[in-house]
């Protein structure tokens, strides 16, 4: 009776693991993306930096291997907001209602600095992004949060810098949130402009926000897919996560 009640509780594991919001192939304006899409009612979206040893996890297989311990199991991961040269992050970052690094606001070089820039963040069950400034006004202290920039889409506006002819082409990733509140994952599957990818969030997949996490580096695990993206080493990682039955 225990054995049966025991693969009865990893096949209703597997059915949840495999059924509702999921992964699948995207084409906009010509170009290809993998897009994921989760709900935060019903899915725990977390955000991770370092493992319990206090260093960064640097790969997705490292975070995978750490979270097993405590018989965690990762349906989904993609990098998630930029980092200095030790992994740290450039900007906020709250993890388990504890933040690690300050809001970065200050002028610079760079995609983080082209401003607005905004803030991935993670609060009971539910998800938001908030350009920069708005979300340090706000007051809200989420369990989780990453910062990154720029904003691919601000309450239903391109980022005003984004030319629709621009040169610039690069692999990019970020995450959108929609109006009902899902939180929506994509990476392009080669170079496209900021533009493009910003239309993709807001006219495709409905994003009134959506958050740039990065380009060239980007990466995504997919177990389901057996895609583990590991070219890159990583900073700070979004992972949508399940315990393991037992």
């Amino acid at each position: 009776m225990i054995r049966l009640m025991l693969i009865l509780a990893v096949l209703a594991f597997a059915a949840t693991a495999s059924a509702g919001e999921a992964c699948r192939k995207v084409q906009h304006l010509g170009d290809g993306y993998t897009v994921c899409t989760f709900d935060p009612a019903h899915y725990d979206v977390q955000i991770f930096q370092n493992d319990r040893n206090g260093k960064p996890y640097g790969s997705f297989r490292a975070l995978e291997m750490d979270l097993r311990q405590d018989r965690i199991y990762v349906r989904f991961a993609m990098n998630g907001g930029m980092y200095l040269d030790d992994q740290s992050p450039v900007g906020l970052f709250i993890e388990n209602g504890r933040e690690i690094k300050a809001i970065n606001t200050n002028k610079g070089w760079g995609n983080f600095h082209l401003l607005p820039n905004g803030v991935f963040y993670v609060h009971e069950g539910k998800a938001g992004i908030m350009e920069s400034k708005a979300f340090a006004a706000s007051g809200i202290k989420p369990f989780y949060a990453t910062q990154s920039g720029p904003m691919l889409v601000i309450s239903g506006r391109l980022h005003p810098s984004f030319l629709a002819d621009s040169p610039s082409l690069k692999t990019r990733n970020g995450v959108g949130v929609t109006s009902d509140g899902k939180v929506i994952f994509a990476i392009s599957d080669g170079p496209v402009r900021f533009h493009d990818f910003a239309t993709l969030f807001r006219d495709d997949l409905n994003c009134p926000n959506a958050l740039f996490l990065d380009g060239s580096i980007s990466s995504v695990d997919i177990p389901e897919w057996r895609r583990r993206d590991s070219l890159f080493p990583l900073g700070p990682v979004i992972a949508v996560t399940q315990m393991l039955p037992g």
